[in-house]
């Protein structure tokens, strides 16, 4: 299976504080699969690292107050047009909670801390076009990465 990750769930330093994600246990489970990383944030222009944003009344926001909606928009098809490069993806497994990557979770837009359901702009994207997203907290990752 040909698979699109969030690069910062492959220890890449793509992080919005400079750092990542790295998940041990989903490096392992995605061994045997071809693995696309992908980071809708810096493929959009926006630097490592940056200015948290959160989706604020269906714009991307900073905390400073500034729109980086086209940013996470461009990057998101960016994201998209890699995977496609990469000769499509059967799934994505996404950053929880991130305003790019978040699946059926993401903060509130308030810089709180306070989780709303939705999705991420590149998980709708991905949605959008038919590509089955999962959070990388999702208890079920396991059992879909073994079929």
């Amino acid at each position: 299976m040909r698979i699109a990750v969030s690069a910062c769930l492959l220890g890449e330093t793509c992080k919005y504080n400079g750092g990542n994600n790295l998940r041990p246990e989903l490096v392992e489970a995605l061994q045997g699969h071809e693995v696309v990383p992908v980071c809708p944030e810096v493929f959009g222009g926006l630097t490592t690292p940056r200015v948290p944003a959160e989706i604020v009344q269906g714009e991307v926001r900073n905390r400073e107050g500034e729109s980086v909606d086209a940013a996470f928009r461009r990057g998101a098809e960016a994201a998209w047009e890699r995977m496609q490069a990469a000769g499509g993806c059967d799934l994505a497994v996404l950053q929880p909670r991130s305003p790019s990557c978040g699946v059926g979770t993401i903060y509130d837009g308030t810089f709180t801390g306070t989780l709303v359901p939705g999705d991420g702009i590149f998980a709708t994207l991905l949605r959008e076009r038919g590509i089955p997203c999962v959070s990388a907290d999702d208890p079920a990752l396991p059992v879909i990465l073994a079929k």
